[in-house]
């Protein structure tokens, strides 16, 4: 339940902006360290870019993976995560992120938010991308448990709740508290010792899009409306550093008429792409730049992922995307052709190799390697068509490990944190896919952790 204006109050241990997974986590973090938190939320409803997330939430050497005999490590983790950034990644931050990205698997699981069935997402050579037992998409399960969490816990979350902006002590660079608007009423001051920003990106605002990618503005996004970038606004008025607003990650599998992501564990757990000339024309496991720019050179720059009836089952999303009328069926690959347009000879023959590859365990013409332990030859067969779409922003406000908003100049802003994807450096010039949902727990806890430090603190309560 969220609250009402009534309950209100004139002041907090700590304000958080934005109710998406990392002001959720930063809120639990914050009052199991002893203080008071609050949340404020713009749209009617707890809703952001966490809850639409399908694919998991990367993590290495967990106990989910030692379970199920999968070797993984926090360097191999480190190393391709900063190679799919094209190594422009803050290495500080990815350190942190890779150090506590199994613990933060732990703490979901010690309350009852289990992440323990593992699959592959692109870029990744290993199973480390953690969803729920049952395979499902992560967003909508790991929402409804942080809020479950709040609601136990109390902690008042108001929704409607527009931040418009930072307040700061007077001649100093300290936050002590924000303005907001609930319910579309008067802007009231609500002070706090400390404040996080959790608003997320800006994938949603075609204007801030235009300035800073142009050539991404044509495209669709996947982003629900309150993307808009205002915690971004809000901290460069009060001299924070913004970092990398360029590096605009394109999504290469999004229903262009839906704008719904297709996750990527499709990808993940054995499909293929295919032109309309029926061929393969990248590795599908690459990274989503690569394989976003390969269906753009495509002719008609768009592709179709093929899997069977085995891959659906396991993959519990596709029957929504079924029941949405996304997804093409057919009982055999020459219906399947008549339905897509795709060239039906070619379709057979590309069938009949990939299945030889993934037989022998060697895809000679693409390398690719990960992905490959099913083969596509159960009916009925499946296709959905898919182009790329804007899906997330990696630039942003700059913190450091602390998750402290860092000033022009140097130095930080004091009393002010932030999380998630409203922060930028952790990805570099591209995220791989289950790093968004580990930075929003990894780092939203980390906030919640240090604004209470912080506050606790200022108030007296614990020592220095």
């Amino acid at each position: 339940m969220t609250s009402h204006i009534e309950q209100l109050k004139n002041q907090y241990d700590i304000i958080i902006v934005g109710a998406g997974a990392a002001g959720l986590s930063a809120a639990i973090q914050a009052e199991n360290s002893g203080a008071s938190p609050v949340i404020f939320e713009c749209m009617p409803s707890v809703r952001g870019n966490s809850i639409k997330s399908s694919a998991g939430m990367n993590a290495s050497e967990t106990k989910f993976q030692k379970a199920q005999g999968i070797e993984d490590s926090q360097s191999l983790f480190y190393e391709e995560t900063l190679a799919g950034g094209n190594r422009t990644n803050d290495e500080d931050l990815l350190s942190f992120f890779v150090k506590e990205s199994s613990r933060a698997v732990d703490w979901l699981d010690s309350m009852g938010i289990t992440l323990s069935s593992l699959t592959t997402t692109g870029g990744m050579s290993v199973k480390r991308t953690h969803r729920p037992s049952d395979g499902s998409a992560i967003g909508g399960y790991l929402m409804k448990g942080l809020m479950r969490i709040v609601e136990e816990r109390g902690i008042p979350l108001f929704t409607s709740a527009e931040v418009t902006r930072l307040s700061t002590v007077e001649k100093s660079d300290q936050v002590d508290g924000v303005y907001v608007k609930v319910d579309q009423q008067k802007e009231r001051f609500i002070k706090a010792e400390t404040v996080v920003i959790a608003t997320g990106g800006f994938g949603s605002n075609y204007r801030k899009i235009e300035e800073v990618a142009p050539n991404f503005s044509r495209l669709i996004t996947t982003n629900h409306e309150g993307s808009q970038g205002s915690g971004i606004d809000m901290v460069k008025a009060v001299g924070g550093k913004i970092r990398d607003l360029d590096q605009i990650q394109i999504h290469p599998t999004v229903h262009q008429k839906s704008r719904f992501l297709m996750t990527e564990a499709i990808r993940g757990e054995g499909a293929i792409l295919v032109s309309l000339s029926g061929n393969r024309f990248v590795n599908e496991m690459d990274r989503r730049d690569v394989v976003s720019q390969a269906i753009m050179d495509c002719p008609e720059q768009k592709a179709f992922l093929i899997f069977d009836e085995q891959l659906k089952k396991r993959v519990p999303a596709i029957g929504f995307y079924e029941s949405k009328n996304m997804v093409y069926k057919a009982n055999d690959l020459r219906d399947l052709a008549e339905q897509t347009g795709i060239k039906k000879v070619e379709l057979i023959k590309t069938l009949l190799g990939w299945n030889q590859s993934v037989t022998c365990g060697s895809d000679e013409r693409f390398h690719r390697s990960t992905a490959m332990d099913h083969p596509i030859g159960t009916g009925p067969f499946y296709a959905i068509e898919v182009a790329p779409g804007i899906h997330h922003t990696m630039g942003g406000i700059k913190i450091n490990t602390r998750t402290e908003v860092v000033k022009e100049g140097g130095g930080v802003i004091k009393g002010l944190y932030a999380a998630g994807e409203t922060c930028g450096g952790l990805h570099g010039e591209n995220r791989i896919g289950g790093n968004a949902i580990a930075e929003t727990i990894v780092f939203g806890r980390q906030a919640g952790k240090q604004a209470a430090e912080y506050a606790l603190r200022n108030e007296g309560n614990i020592p220095e």
